[in-house]
């Protein structure tokens, strides 16, 4: 975005306040596998798995994730377009998110 197309953009309004830009959720498309890894890095030597690859908006991952937890009887969260959960849970993992409808694939070590 050029400066001049900055300075012509409506910033606020004696109607309605302050202008909030609306912003697009980036969703990076699925290849129909949900896939499913063991990270260690940068946590300590504490392993959480990683599932990513699943083509949701934020809404729908934030759901998917309170499942997977509550399944799990983990904690977790979602991180960017990823599902963190803590603990070594694959089977758990797999089940719930064949059960929603998803191709599980598990990759990594």
């Amino acid at each position: 975005m050029s400066w001049q197309d900055q300075l012509s953009q409506l910033v606020y309004s004696t109607d309605g306040g302050r202008v909030k830009e609306e912003k697009q959720e980036e969703i990076t498309p699925s290849d129909g596998f949900a896939k499913v890894r063991r990270e260690t890095k940068g946590r300590k030597g504490k392993g959480v798995m990683v599932v990513s690859g699943l083509g949701l908006n934020q809404k729908e991952l934030k759901a998917l994730a309170s499942k997977l937890k509550k399944s799990c009887g983990t904690g977790g969260s979602v991180v960017d377009q990823t599902i963190e959960i803590q603990g070594d849970k694959r089977e758990q993992i797999k089940a719930v998110l064949e059960k929603e409808g998803f191709k599980v694939k598990f990759t990594g070590g």
